[in-house]
């Protein structure tokens, strides 16, 4: 049986929710005796820092791996204390180790791959989804999917370029959006408990936004600097920089699927 507990924990205060939230998975036998399982087998997720929050939950599980969806700052914070701590095996996605050892500073134990099963339980498994970064992946339970930062309950998510991809983004939430998996457990806020609506709530926003990054294109604006200001209907002077990360992130997309030309050393765009 599989238990997953969210753990909210104080983040950069940029981050959505000013909360990353941290998971233990944890693995129970449901033919063993709890005398002789006192502490069940446990995968820390995405530990954002050592925190005490984090300590109590870990403090009652075995921890034997340890998982990150993605290697951004306030998801990783926490793994060099924990692997210390527990002595877990610490996963990396192959050929993601020189990025995993230069964000975290721990060289992993493992690495896996697309469909890679963990050797705990009978269902863990651990999927691609990059988008967000390009490292991103998912990991899936019995009881639902922890999705790192491809999905929120509200709001929307930052895909930003160069480090976003919106073309791999695209796919990453069809591609949850097929599994049907129970809940999304992600990397900010509340448990989704509407996963499917939730992806095309998403994905529709993103489309929108496609949509006028192309109807300013049509109107025959080149700039990034042009193409941002029609993009957006509402105020974006606190986070412009992050906008217009968007925007390129937009037009790289466009540019792959041939609908563009987008030259990205002097952000200009032509119509094809």
């Amino acid at each position: 049986m599989t238990h997953v507990r969210r753990i909210p924990v104080a983040a950069d205060s940029q981050v959505p929710t000013g909360r990353t939230n941290a998971y233990v998975i944890a693995l129970t036998d449901s033919k063993s005796k709890e005398h002789t399982e006192p502490r069940p087998e446990a995968i820390l997720v995405d530990p954002p820092a050592r925190a005490s929050e984090i300590d109590t939950v870990v403090d009652t599980v075995n921890v034997s791996h340890i998982l990150v969806t993605h290697t951004h700052p306030d998801h990783i914070g926490g793994v060099k204390s924990y692997a210390n701590i527990t002595n877990a095996t610490v996963w990396c996605r192959r050929g993601r180790v020189q990025r995993f050892y230069t964000m975290t500073g721990v060289d992993p134990d493992q690495t896996f791959r697309e469909g890679t099963m963990l050797p705990v339980g009978e269902s863990i498994r651990l999927l691609d989804l990059p988008g967000h970064a390009p490292d991103h992946i998912g990991i899936e339970t019995e009881v639902g999917i922890l999705c790192g930062d491809i999905a929120r309950e509200a709001g929307s998510v930052a895909i930003t370029a160069p480090d976003g991809a919106m073309r791999a983004y695209f796919v990453a939430l069809r591609r949850l959006h097929a599994r049907q998996p129970q809940r999304l457990y992600p990397g900010h806020g509340e448990v989704i408990s509407n996963p499917r609506e939730a992806c095309m709530r998403l994905l529709s926003h993103r489309q929108k936004r496609e949509g006028r990054v192309l109807d300013a294109i049509n109107g025959d604006m080149t700039s990034v600097k042009s193409i941002l200001n029609k993009a957006y209907d509402k105020d974006i002077a606190g986070v412009r920089d992050l906008a217009q990360s968007t925007v390129v992130a937009h037009l790289e997309k466009l540019d792959a699927e041939g609908r563009i030309e987008f030259n990205r050393e002097e952000k200009v765009v032509k119509k094809i």
